[in-house]
């Protein structure tokens, strides 16, 4: 599919851009070396199945990360590739090459049209986006890195105060494929009105039906912004335990499953003094995460297989179901429906330090993030720690890594 859209973006290129043959290519890149440590947690699933048998789960492992990112436009063409390597304390090293955007565009005036491999990042929030109805991005990275883009025909047309965008995602993918690359008709409308943006946006899956959501942006002072956003889903791709899972099984019990009638809302502020302090404080209500009755019941068969093996059940056995039991921290974006999350930033000329808290009220989890930057002509370093904490019963404390820190560098070309 890769080798298609490649060919397609080029194909296109020298068909929509030969009024753009004078236009002169631009290219750069930056190169980034990032050395992460990790801390496996003591507690949880993963933790109890490697206690019974060592080398169940491949715990968290610390290394280092080389990534060169390359780009370059020009006649119509955007593209942007990174090499990536990394090197392991406890694997073996590896290393991959992709396309994160490899795309042909044309200037119509008012109407721009895109096809290839492009990011398009939808929505207003900060911690989560319900309406990121195409990129669907992974949020709160540790160190913010260029997306991979998601192939597309695109349409959009523009006036001073509107846009409008129509949007074909994975129009090659099969029907039955799940998330991100799932075949989709996505559209947005934006209308500024004054100080206030608005936002409507739909979308149609091949596989989970259509979805609607709105959003809304004011800048309500030269320091405080508001903002929110909210979606219905008719249907969710997810995954459950099944109900006939009891005891030690044989195969995973963790089965896709279509959540129906999910809804998802965001609300959020931002207040920045003029000292270059900001503040943002977000809450959000995600339906599509696990219930507090799946979660209950989630604990309760790590507790039955943690006592099986007192009773003398074969620790492999046993082990193996307890990292199954890991499936359930990637049934969603979110782990826990209801969060709040606060991030405290400072700009200090060259020097940028942060410290956010994703808080989960259910259960009283936390995620922790600090985080130091210096920002020079070319070079940035950033750094900072991540850890996860809470009542030993809370979700962000079973995750399988206790805390993770990093240092890098980077150098833009």
């Amino acid at each position: 599919m890769q080798t298609y859209w490649m060919g397609s973006a080029v194909v296109l290129a020298l068909v929509g851009s030969a009024a753009c043959v004078a236009q002169p290519v631009e290219s750069g890149g930056q190169a980034r070396l990032q050395w992460t440590q990790q801390q496996a947690a003591d507690g949880g699933p993963v933790a109890q199945a490697n206690t019974l048998q060592a080398g169940t789960v491949a715990e968290p492992d610390s290394g280092a990360t080389l990534e060169t990112e390359l780009r370059a436009s020009g006649h119509g063409v955007t593209a942007v590739a990174t090499l990536q390597q990394h090197r392991w304390q406890t694997r073996s090293s590896d290393g991959r090459a992709w396309f994160n955007e490899l795309y042909a565009a044309h200037d119509g005036g008012a109407w721009q049209y895109s096809a290839g491999k492009k990011i398009v990042a939808w929505d207003v929030g900060y911690g989560f986006r319900p309406n990121d109805m195409v990129q669907q991005e992974e949020r709160r990275t540790l160190v913010s890195s260029t997306a991979e883009g998601r192939p597309l025909l695109m349409a959009e047309h523009f006036t001073a105060d509107t846009a409008w965008s129509l949007v074909g995602v994975n129009p090659t993918a099969a029907p039955e494929a799940r998330g991100a690359q799932e075949p989709a008709l996505a559209a947005r409308v934006y209308q500024r009105d004054g100080a206030v943006d608005w936002h409507g946006f739909a979308r149609l899956g091949a596989h989970t039906g259509a979805s609607v959501g709105a959003a809304v942006a004011w800048v309500a002072s030269e320091a405080v912004e508001l903002h929110g956003s909210l979606r219905y889903l008719s249907r969710v791709d997810s995954k459950a335990l099944s109900p006939a899972a009891t005891g030690l099984v044989a195969s995973n019990p963790w089965q896709a499953r279509t959540q129906e009638d999910v809804p998802q809302l965001l609300l959020g502020g931002t207040w920045t003094a003029e000292s270059q302090i900001s503040l943002l404080a977000e809450a959000w209500w995600d339906g599509s995460a696990q219930s507090d009755a799946q979660w209950d019941a989630w604990a309760q068969r790590n507790t039955q297989l943690a006592a099986l093996s007192t009773l003398g059940a074969p620790a492999t056995a046993v082990a193996g179901n307890l990292a199954w039991q890991a499936e359930a921290f990637g049934v969603s974006p979110n782990l826990r429906r209801s969060n709040v999350f606060l991030r405290l930033g400072w700009q200090n000329g060259a020097w940028a330090p942060a410290l956010d808290v994703l808080y989960t009220p259910a259960d009283q989890g936390r995620m922790v993030t600090a985080s130091l930057s210096w920002q020079g002509d070319r070079v940035q370093v950033q750094g900072g720690w991540r850890g996860y904490g809470g009542p030993a019963d809370a979700v962000l404390a079973q995750l399988p890594s206790r805390s993770t820190a990093y240092l890098c560098a980077t150098w833009s070309f």
